[in-house]
């Protein structure tokens, strides 16, 4: 292998090494998060809505929908006004 092909297998190999880190950075964030209900402000949701009006974040339409949400740390939902379980279907 010669000095081009190593410098580039070692750029590779940080570039993985980063990816897969901030990959369980993420997993051990949201573990200490749970789902509530009924407390995104408007266009202020972490993902798809419950009714599947829509399939993005940020696209909320009204505050508080309940069929909206955000992660919140785990014990909190209740206390913010939100509901843990997800909406039942209409």
């Amino acid at each position: 292998m010669n000095k081009r092909q190593a410098l580039i297998a070692a750029a590779l190999a940080s570039v993985c090494a980063m990816s897969a880190s901030n990959a369980s950075a993420n997993a051990e964030a949201k573990a200490d998060k749970e789902k509530c209900y009924g407390v995104a402000k408007a266009g202020q949701n972490d993902c798809a809505s419950a009714d599947g009006s829509h399939g993005c974040s940020g696209q909320a339409k009204a505050d508080n929908d309940a069929n909206e949400w955000k992660y919140v740390a785990k014990g909190t939902c209740e206390k913010a006004g939100g509901k843990l379980p997800k909406p039942a279907a209409k």
